[in-house]
């Protein structure tokens, strides 16, 4: 497995979670004020969502998983490998579908569920990180 590669991705997140976390505003009232603020959090929680998306797919490969069905399965067979805990699986099929609105805008965007999103599901991501990180101390790889 391409290890230099994962944590290479783990550090992107890492640079993604910290933007967010120094220009989120304070308040929805803030937010909503600021339209350059909105676009860089949709934006920027869909680079937050790709790159798990992009993890995940790396350990499928790498750990001759088969291909998945759906893109959704991808972290179902992450789980079904203990590479991730089912309760991090069933946040990153939420994670997924969010990514797909804010990309395919199937619906106008609701600011206050991006707003919500990107002060509520900051954690998810770190589990994501600890979770690939202690599944990678386990395993041996080229």
């Amino acid at each position: 497995m391409d290890k230099k590669r994962i944590l290479a991705l783990l550090d992107l997140l890492d640079g993604y979670l910290q933007d967010l976390e120094e220009r989120l505003p304070q308040t929805l009232s803030e937010y909503n004020k600021d339209i350059e603020k909105q676009r860089f959090c949709e934006r920027t929680l869909q680079l937050l969502i790709e790159v798990c998306i992009d993890i995940a797919h790396l350990f499928v490969k790498e750990l001759k998983m088969g291909l998945p069905d759906e893109e959704e399965s991808v972290f179902e067979k992450l789980m079904e490998k203990e590479v991730i805990s089912e309760e991090t699986f069933e946040k990153l099929k939420e994670m997924k579908k969010f990514r797909n609105v804010l990309i395919h805008r199937y619906k106008q965007i609701n600011n206050s569920l991006v707003f919500k999103n990107a002060i509520e599901n900051r954690e998810d991501f770190i589990d994501f990180k600890k979770e690939i990180l202690s599944f990678l101390k386990k395993v041996k790889f080229k």
